[in-house]
């Protein structure tokens, strides 16, 4: 007769046994910071002076920032993607910003044994029949998985090889699910946005995540695009080994560089001012390439790397620009990519009009609750779709009262779009972190009007006219 092993028991319920628990974590705390909020508000209405009002705001934020900076580490999985998201200098308050921004790469490193097991169940080899050399401690390590340096038997090519934290699709699943029925309520009491679709969204790109088979085929689909599309790729794609990939192990080559957040540092170790002629020309240019990869990947192919946060950005030599991580991709039908081609060009030519139309092309409802109408929705555009930053403004503050999310609620918002968006507001974030204020949408206005022609929506003599307009446009706004 055999004994019970009641430590193997004992870890499949607590294994059973740690969804529910995150759930009720989850609960306890978002219910705590969202109360805390409610009852701030009515504190701070019964304050009639403005700068007083300013103060309490800050503290207020300061205080949930604390919050949200301890149930996104406790918790970690997917909630290091949310502080990803909410740590941008556009979207969130200051004090928000300031403490979530140190979690962005701070997912903890499984141990390396765990990593082992994976690797080789993966692979049918043992870590040595496969490479020569394999280091033990992670370059780094993200929410989803983890990734080594090594180098392969053989060929003795530097690699990097990605593996997935055991266990961890079950435990982000059930994150996600909590944050939808978070979002529902919230879509429901305070903002008038619709957060169901984009958390649906979220649902769907993040459970691509967990295959690298389908990861490795994007990476090889996007960079032959860049690739034969440009005389010379504007950002540099790793080369994956083809029979090194399984749903839970990707290998590819390694690219030398610096993370995009440590050019400041890097700069003033060379001597060079940050703040300089020389420092600010590199900024542009490694803006300029980036932006314009984007622009050709979602506008002209409609398949796109849609998490270009500053984890996944290194500059190598010469200012080039390397782009990983493509577990979060996307593709676009082609009515909307047409839709959003022709909101690119109506936010570049500030015609209100026209993203009117844009916005229905793409199914994306409005209704306005204040009289200029018009412009409020080309000001909701430029906020949702464009980096551009108003002028003498660093925050984009989606919920103060003059804010056109306040004034125009957006009720049914594609879920496909939302890719779109959240690659627009990393973007401007990088910008904005960099000091560097520019407009997408000027930029991506020509490659707008090819995906326009191409589709024969438009002809040359229309694109002609359309170009006078917009410059006659520009030339009263001015005068």
């Amino acid at each position: 007769m055999h004994g019970f092993d009641f430590k193997e028991i004992q870890e499949k319920i607590s294994e059973s046994f740690r969804p529910w628990q995150r759930s009720f974590q989850f609960w306890v705390r978002a219910t705590n910071i969202y109360t805390g909020y409610k009852v701030f508000q009515l504190r701070v209405s019964l304050v009639k002076d403005a700068k007083k009002q300013e103060e309490m705001w800050e503290r207020q934020h300061e205080q949930a920032a604390d919050k949200i900076y301890f149930m996104c580490s406790d918790l970690g999985g997917f909630f290091l993607k949310i502080a990803q998201l909410l740590a941008k200098p556009d979207m969130a308050p200051a004090a928000w910003v300031k403490k979530l921004v140190t979690l962005c790469d701070q997912a903890p490193a499984t141990p390396f044994d765990a990593i082992q097991l994976v690797l080789e169940n993966e692979l049918g080899k043992s870590i040595g029949e496969i490479f020569e050399t394999f280091d033990e401690k992670p370059l780094g390590s993200a929410s989803i998985a983890q990734v080594h340096r090594a180098r392969v038997k053989g060929n003795k090519m530097n690699v990097v090889v990605k593996v997935q934290h055991p266990g961890i699709e079950r435990l982000m699943m059930t994150d996600i699910r909590n944050l939808q029925l978070f979002a529902l309520y919230m879509q429901r009491t305070d903002i008038k946005f619709d957060l169901h679709s984009i958390t649906k969204e979220m649902e769907k790109q993040i459970g691509y995540e967990f295959d690298f088979k389908r990861e490795a085929n994007a990476m090889e689909r996007i960079r032959c695009f860049l690739y034969e599309n440009n005389k010379k790729s504007p950002v540099l794609v790793p080369r994956v080994l083809p029979d090194m990939v399984t749903k839970r192990v990707l290998v590819m080559e390694y690219i030398n560089g610096i993370p995009i957040l440590s050019i400041g540092d890097e700069m003033a170790k060379r001597g060079i001012n940050p703040h300089g002629k020389v420092a600010e020309a590199a900024k542009h240019n490694i803006l300029n390439s980036l932006s314009r990869a984007y622009g050709q990947m979602i506008l002209k192919s409609g398949f796109f790397h849609a998490d270009p946060h500053p984890g996944n950005i290194l500059i190598c030599k010469g200012q080039e620009v390397a782009l990983l991580d493509y577990g979060q991709v996307k593709e676009l039908p082609d009515k909307l990519r047409l839709g959003y081609a022709n909101l690119v060009i109506a936010m570049a030519d500030d015609n209100a009009s026209r993203v009117l139309q844009s916005f229905w092309e793409m199914g994306l409802h409005t209704v306005a609750k204040c009289e200029n109408e018009q412009q409020e929705l080309l000001r909701l555009a430029q906020t949702l779709f464009d980096t551009k930053m108003p002028a003498g403004q660093t925050v984009l503050q989606p919920f103060s009262d003059d804010s056109s999310i306040k004034k125009i609620a957006v009720e049914t918002f594609p879920e496909e779009l939302f890719s779109v968006l959240r690659t627009v507001v990393l973007l401007r974030g990088l910008s904005v972190g960099m000091g560097v204020n520019y407009s997408c949408a000027e930029q991506w206005r020509s490659m707008a009007e090819e995906a326009l022609l191409a589709s024969g929506r438009v002809t040359k003599d229309g694109k002609e006219r359309s170009r006078r307009r917009a410059s006659l446009r520009r030339l009263r706004a001015g005068s």
